[in-house]
């Protein structure tokens, strides 16, 4: 169970971990805007917009992995295998973020199917 909440926890972080480039760039285009962030954000281009799109894809992906813990911790499936595919899950959605920044794409779409496809499989397997 203590790697299942480790994942969690690194599933949380990842949006804010990978909010850092898009900061970086926005900082770029004449500092910061706190005052009206999003609309700033909305003018970025090159790797701040692939910065931002891997970003708020992560807030998109915790749900569907926060479900798929929530089935683990409710049938109390505490498996190695399922630990490997929260681990896969958080393996690949850090590597999606790198492949997004890179503009890797082809690469980057296997890497996001993989991480659903473990978040879903440990769905199946808490359910057999």
């Amino acid at each position: 169970m203590g790697i299942l909440i480790i994942c969690a926890i690194l599933a949380i972080l990842l949006p804010y971990f990978a909010k850092i480039p898009v900061a970086v760039a926005m900082n770029k285009e004449g500092g910061y805007d706190n005052k009206h962030p999003r609309e700033q954000q909305k003018k970025l281009t090159g790797l701040g917009a692939r910065a931002l799109a891997a970003h708020q894809n992560c807030f998109e992906s915790l749900s569907v992995f926060a479900v798929a813990l929530a089935v683990a911790f409710g049938t109390q499936t505490y498996t190695s295998l399922v630990e490997w595919l929260a681990i896969g899950h958080i393996v690949a959605r850090a590597l999606y973020c790198v492949l997004y920044w890179a503009n890797i794409d082809v690469l980057r779409s296997i890497v996001w199917a993989l991480g659903l496809g473990c978040a879903i499989a440990i769905i199946v397997v808490c359910g057999v």
